[in-house]
């Protein structure tokens, strides 16, 4: 890929792009401390660490129309959505925070004519308003729980807003004349207020009566020019008649059954979901569940879980991704943390819950991001199978191409948003119930009763293209994963490299690899020196920023990134600060871009 600027979209020019270009060491650096120099030039970021400029143009037309100067919006794609953040922020906000609190959800208006395929979208938005004081933990709450609104989402919703075609839901439920036009659109399509309303006065109470207006030829003409207006502005570009057919090429991708391209407007042509999918019997399409982004898997699969179960504290096993142990730690009773994942650590646990501890669920990745350790899923399902607990694998990192975890889990999360997308330019996530599991009657139950889809149909389109050739992406990133681990092993300046086929967790990882899987196209290496590590950051030739699971090489110095105010933490738990993250791409000849990066960290002069 060629050179991107610091602060661009990584990839160059893409609206709703996942990551930004962070070009060398220091740059990562500024990010961290919000230096200008750094900040003032990004077009974007990490999704649920930056909000996406559309998102944030739209909260300050709420505000201006709605708010007060003092507030500021975290906008959220439906009421149930924005009140958990405003029990979030309830909960951790200091009291002086909480004086200016609002939330405003906004609807379609039904008083105005609006095309049934925009009406079918629920283009709904839900707004917490809050003052700066209480901003930081509304947007604790977005970053932790990905419940916020996607950027396609409010870049749609904002334009029906300046339509005025969102308005507070109080607003749409209350008494409204029965006729009332569109004031915008083209002037063609505007036509002077038909009288539908009168009103009297009697006991100081305003009555409100409405008289049935015929409409004249020119009215009825109005009325259907309007409606093909709003259908070309907004109908044609959310076309959503193929949007269950690709929610269920989505499922059917994830469940291992859908292999090949189809048509999507032809469902006779996807094949059947086979009860045995996955290794597992009795499994069916409705036990995976698709939401915005990979956290949001996991935040629903803890929040089912203590609904379907008693409240107790739950197990972070192994080194995480920084927000799981967040959502453990932050919603509901807690959490204990083993960071390494070792087999000495089961041993803690095990005499834990040989002692009468008892726990929710043991939450784990596999492999681990970023070390690329994996537990020991068997002796985990055994002991969990002995002392009631449920366990929850997140297999991103790994995929369901190279490993099957399902047989050991109770529920299997993962980001779409990674490989399985693989063009950065879209956020997803899932989730799946093993209808084997002890718990599935009452997490079954849960979710039919709590959950609330909230995947907005642009995303759907774009994951379900981006994904249909997810299997055989996954075969040439492995390929290339390892040839860069042999060129960084063979370098002296390398003091490790992190890789499932090279870890000393590869038996466990064994155990759940598929006959033709690989090892995955994450690594992560350190060298001998923080200034080796710099120089042979700032020297790679590949994009350079946050996220993984890209088709093209994505490096990061990825604790700095996702650790920098806990680098001495991190490093408790046998995280190198600086570690460099490397995702792996489908291009050619990435072991020459490395050993060209390697033969710059040579120049490195290091005094003794």
């Amino acid at each position: 890929m060629p050179s991107i600027e610091l602060g661009d979209s990584i990839p160059p020019n893409t609206a709703h792009a996942v990551s930004v270009s962070l070009p060398t060491w220091e740059s990562n650096i500024g990010y961290e401390e919000g230096q200008e120099w750094v900040v003032g030039t990004m077009v974007t970021g990490y999704p649920r660490f930056f909000i996406h400029k559309s998102i944030q143009a739209f909260g300050r037309d709420i505000i201006a129309k709605y708010g007060t100067a003092e507030q500021q919006a975290m906008l959220f794609p439906t009421r149930k959505t924005a009140n958990r953040c405003l029990d979030f922020i309830r909960d951790k906000a200091p009291q002086s925070a909480l004086a200016s609190l609002d939330v405003i959800h906004l609807v379609l208006d039904p008083a105005k004519k609006t095309p049934e395929s925009l009406q079918s979208a629920t283009p709904s938005i839900s707004a917490v308003l809050c003052s700066a004081e209480a901003y930081p933990f509304a947007k604790q709450y977005w970053q932790h729980s990905g419940d916020g609104v996607s950027s396609r989402r409010a870049e749609f919703c904002h334009g029906l807003f300046k339509e005025n075609l969102l308005v507070p839901a109080d607003y749409a439920s209350s008494p409204r004349p029965v006729q009332q036009k569109l004031c915008r659109g083209p002037k063609r399509y505007r036509r002077t207020a038909s009288i539908d309303d009168t009103s009297n006065v009697s006991n100081g109470t305003q009555q409100h009566q409405q008289y049935p207006v015929k409409l004249t030829d020119d009215d009825q003409t109005d009325t259907l020019e309007t409606s093909r207006f709003l259908e070309e502005r907004y109908g044609r570009n959310l076309d959503l008649s193929l949007v269950p057919n690709a929610k269920s090429a989505i499922r059917r991708r994830i469940a291992g059954v859908l292999t090949e391209n189809i048509d999507l407007k032809s469902i006779t042509t996807f094949p059947t979901m086979d009860s045995n999918a996955r290794g597992i019997s009795n499994f069916k399409e409705d036990d995976i569940y698709l939401v915005p982004c990979g956290m949001n898997a996991i935040f629903t699969t803890h929040q089912a879980l203590l609904k379907a179960r008693e409240p107790r504290k739950s197990i972070n096993f192994g080194f995480p991704y920084v927000d799981t142990l967040k959502i453990l730690q932050k919603f509901g009773p807690g959490a204990i943390f083993y960071g390494r994942g070792s087999s000495e650590d089961l041993d803690d646990l095990e005499s834990r819950l040989q002692s009468g501890e008892r726990f929710l669920g043991l939450f784990c990745e596999f492999p681990g991001n970023p070390l690329l350790s994996c537990p020991d899923l068997v002796r985990i399902r055994r002991l969990a199978d002995t002392y009631d607990f449920a366990v929850v694998v997140d297999e991103t990192v790994g995929t369901f191409v190279n490993v099957n975890v399902l047989p050991y889990a109770d529920v299997v999360v993962s980001s779409l948003t990674k490989i399985f997308s693989g063009d950065c330019n879209v956020m997803g996530g899932s989730m799946i119930l093993n209808p084997n599991s002890r718990y599935y009657p009452s997490l079954k139950s849960v979710m039919t009763a709590e959950f609330e889809d909230t995947y907005w149909a642009e995303d759907v389109i774009f994951m379900e293209r981006n994904s249909r050739d997810f299997r055989s992406r996954i075969d040439r990133v492995n390929a290339n994963a390892e040839a860069i681990c042999e060129v960084l092993i063979a370098h002296p300046l390398v003091t490790k490299v992190y890789y499932p086929k090279y870890n000393e967790s590869r038996p466990n990882y064994e155990v759940c690899k598929l006959p033709n899987g690989g090892y995955g196209g994450l690594l992560s290496c350190t060298l001998k020196t923080k200034a080796h590590a710099m120089a042979f950051y700032d020297a790679l030739e590949t994009a350079k920023g946050p996220s993984l699971g890209t088709n093209f090489t994505l490096t990061s110095p990825y604790v700095v990134l996702a650790h920098y105010q806990e680098l001495d933490w991190a490093a408790s738990y046998g995280v190198n600060p600086d570690l460099l993250r490397i995702s792996v791409g489908l291009e050619d000849d990435l072991t020459s871009i490395f050993a060209r990066a390697l033969k710059a960290a040579e120049t490195v002069q290091v005094t003794e």
